[in-house]
């Protein structure tokens, strides 16, 4: 059986007759840039994400930086962030010319350690961007306590988490700002890159309008120096058909997830934790294992699209030499990425696929020698 890491076909077959005619309404119209549906889009994303704006961008790297940029955060400043995630947070932060401050994860939810965070704060932080890794939040009040003791700013980087709550309320609007990915394979994902941030603050919403669009409010009237990161109506079309399925794919989601659970609480693995004032949507299902890379060519040579999120940790990236850090300074996030294997995980996902994917792995684990 061949099982793929994520099937974005099965969900397109599911909407083809939905995409088709709006993607053909916009070249018919030729309104590729800024056109209606972007618009229709913000305003529906900002209703699901119960906030007052969302402003659609390019990616969630640029999601991430023009919030930085929209609070004036740049050169001097200090950002503290995690030091398990994918490097566009720290890359985002980097652009504005701040400084990323890393933090250990809490062994259980691979999440920032909220205790850890004020031992990083110096009189330059500020702001704290949490991560809502793999579609499970981050301890919110315990990290809004912090920065509101040292009146820091919270950015969420939301880019995995598109609908996850915490204690019932959704992410995007538990924080200053948030930023979203929609990055193919993410649970509300485009058919390219695309992102947007979300924000009941109404200064900083239209900062971002300008700083999204090279500045200007009308064309060639640039009242600030900004960039080129809107987003295609294309992909906000796209993003539009999508949008009212998110609540049932993560649902979908988290049946899969409690299926894996299930079916892997007897093998010698270490499973996800849902903390218990979250509900994760599961943009990624990981595991921790011994001898993972071993495994992870094993689930290939069997046909089973596995992954890495993420192998090599932010402050051993040769790109971030320069902050300082050395091997040991995070050991819980350095442990981790020698363990952590990415299994299978989409809303389509079948039953007979989850059963297989865990034999294979019993499989491996059946075979090794017992020390």
């Amino acid at each position: 059986m061949n099982v793929p890491f994520v099937d974005l076909v099965s969900q397109y077959q599911g909407l083809k007759d939905q995409i088709v005619p709006a993607l053909e309404n916009i070249m018919g119209k030729a309104q590729f840039i800024m056109g209606q549906d972007m618009r229709l889009f913000e305003q529906e994303f900002a209703t699901y994400c119960t906030t007052e704006y969302a402003i659609s961008v390019d990616s969630g790297t640029s999601a991430l930086e023009l919030t930085l940029r929209a609070f004036n955060i740049g050169a001097g400043d200090e950002v503290i962030t995690v030091a398990n995630t994918f490097i566009a947070t720290t890359l985002a932060i980097s652009a504005t010319g701040a400084k990323p401050v890393l933090v250990d994860i809490n062994p259980e939810t691979y999440n920032i350690d909220a205790t850890k965070i004020e031992a990083a704060i110096t009189r330059r932080t500020r702001a704290i961007m949490p991560v809502h890794l793999y579609g499970q939040p981050a301890d919110m009040d315990a990290i809004t306590k912090i920065a509101r003791n040292h009146d820091l700013l919270v950015i969420e980087d939301a880019c995995q988490a598109h609908g996850a709550q915490y204690k019932g309320r959704l992410t995007g609007s538990l924080g200053d700002a948030a930023a979203f990915s929609f990055y193919p394979g993410k649970n509300l994902g485009a058919y390219g890159d695309g992102g947007a941030v979300v924000t009941n603050n109404a200064k900083v919403a239209e900062r971002l309008t300008l700083l999204r669009d090279y500045g200007q409010k009308q064309k060639y009237q640039h009242l600030i120096k900004g960039y080129n990161r809107r987003l295609d109506t294309l992909q906000a079309a796209v993003l539009r058909a999508k949008l009212p399925h998110l609540n049932d794919w993560n649902s979908a989601r988290r049946q899969c997830a409690a299926r894996y659970n299930e079916e892997l609480k007897d093998s010698d693995v270490v499973l996800p934790v849902d903390a218990d004032f979250a509900e994760s949507v599961y943009h990624l299902y990981v595991i921790r294992v011994q001898k993972r890379d071993q495994l992870l060519a094993h689930l290939q040579s069997k046909g089973v699209s596995a992954g890495i999120h993420y192998p090599i940790p932010i402050h051993m990236q040769p790109a971030y030499e320069d902050l300082g850090y050395q091997k040991g300074d995070f050991p819980i996030t350095e442990k981790f990425a020698d363990e952590i294997i990415s299994l299978p995980m989409y809303a389509e996902l079948g039953k007979d696929q989850i059963t297989y994917v865990v034999s294979t792995i019993n499989e491996f684990i059946n075979n090794q020698p017992r020390s």
